[in-house]
Order: structure tokens, then sequence, then C-alpha cells
């Protein structure tokens, strides 16, 4: 039997400084299977983007293990690919050799590399744009650039940190959609981190909830929707019987209060 694609193990964080020490995470555990899409919600401040960087090796847990496909993470792999909020291009490069950013740094085959950057950007509709500048793209279309490039150094797991935030709405509802058929198509297992719980709800097969900080695992939903012929796009899925009873009890257990 393979081992999950990601596995947690009573994983916790602390930070240390000459004037305080602050405790990020509390035995967390968690494990995610290979191609499944999970989200993780919880107010600011809670260790959610904290996670994501412990996944991908940036940060090394103070007590706990994290694993990836079985192995333990020591140090950054080329099995993760990490999506920030802002897209982080490089204004003096066009977009196919932005695309080319991680191959380069990771030594990959650059003839390949280049191919596999033109093949994502024309799947993603950016196929016109690949040799002009970012500062010619529109904010979704500078996000798809964005998940090209995550793409191209053909992770088996994909990081997503607030990938969707500094879009505005509409735009916002449409990506999520799009990146979400592409994901999907593309068979990665998927994390995303939001504070956004129709975002979360919309898109992931699970819903991880957590705590206050020190973060910790408050509940786990698995997303299922009544539908015959499966799962739903996340624009659908806001349409869904099930959708709001979902948003309802997440926004219940993060214990989001609007005074009055």
């Amino acid at each position: 039997m393979s081992p999950p694609a990601v596995e947690l193990r009573n994983v916790s964080l602390r930070y240390f400084t000459e004037e305080s020490e602050t405790e990020a995470l509390r035995d967390v555990s968690f494990s995610i299977g290979a191609g499944e899409f999970v989200g993780i919600v919880g107010q600011s401040g809670c260790g959610k983007s904290t996670l994501l960087s412990l996944i991908a090796g940036i940060l090394e847990p103070t007590a706990g293990e994290v694993l990836v496909e079985g192995q333990p993470v020591t140090g950054p792999s080329r099995k993760c690919g990490y999506m920030l909020q802002q897209d982080y291009l490089f204004e003096w490069r066009t977009v196919l050799d932005n695309v080319m950013l991680g191959p380069e740094i990771q030594g990959l085959d650059r003839a390949a590399a280049r191919e596999r950057g033109r093949e994502l950007l024309r799947g993603y509709g950016l196929g016109e744009f690949m040799d002009r500048y970012p500062h010619q793209l529109s904010g979704g279309m500078r996000q798809r650039a964005a998940l090209a490039r995550t793409l191209c150094t053909e992770p088996d797991i994909l990081l997503l940190d607030e990938p969707f935030s500094a879009l505005d709405f509409q735009t916002r509802l449409a990506l999520a959609n799009e990146v979400w058929r592409i994901l999907k198509r593309e068979q990665k297992t998927v994390i995303l981190v939001t504070h956004d719980i129709s975002e979360a709800v919309s898109m992931a097969d699970r819903v991880i909830v957590m705590s206050r900080r020190p973060g910790r695992i408050k509940v786990e939903h698995e997303i299922r929707y009544g539908r015959n012929g499966g799962r739903p796009n996340p624009f659908d899925a806001r349409n869904e019987p099930e959708f709001t009873g979902y948003f309802n009890r997440i926004w219940n257990e993060l214990e989001i209060h609007v005074g009055g």
C-alpha cells in the first residue's frame, strides 16, 4: 500500500526571539492521499501558511515529523510546488522566461522544460502572450502564468497559499474554477490555504479547520455533494444544497463573531 502523499505526525512549532517565545502550532497530525484536494481554513495567525512552509521544507518543526510520500522532509524538495498569494513574476523577463525560472534553479533540462512551459501556457490560454511581459497581462492572466511556473518543474504536490486573494471577486471565481479543472486534470495532490470558507468548500474534497494560535486541528469535513454526475466544479458547487450547510458549520467552528 502506498504511503500518504503528505503526513504530519504530532507536529509542533515554536518561534524563539531574544524577547519572547511564540507557540505557532501544537500537536498537529493529518494525512493527505495522493490526488486529494484539501483546504485548510482558520483565522489569521493560526499557522495555516506555516504548515505549508513545513511541508515545503522551508521550516523545521520543533517537535514531530513531516513526511512527503513516506520520506521525512529534511529540506526543499522537487516533489512540492509552492504558489503564493502574489505572483512574483519578474517584470524584466518574458512570461515564458518567468515560467522557466523553476527549472533553471533546479538545473533541469532546459530544452525539455521550455517545451513543457510552452505547452502549459498554451493550455492555460496564454499561448499568444508567452513572449510578452508581465505588465501586459491582467491579474488573472498573471496568476495563470504563476501556476504554469509552479507546474513547470512537474511537482507531485501543489501548495497554494491564498493564491486568489489579490484578485477582484469575479476574476477570483473564474480563476478558482479554471485552476481546479487544471489540477484535477493533472491529477495533482493539492493543499489550499485560504481564509475564504466559500473557496475551500467549493474547491476541496476535504476541509481542515484550525483553531486559534497555537494552531491545532479542530475538525475535518469530507465535502460531498449529492449529484449523481460526480464532484461539481467550484462554480456549480456554490449552487448545490449542501454548500450552505458546510459553510455555516465551518463559520461557527471558526468562532468568527461580528460585534453589533
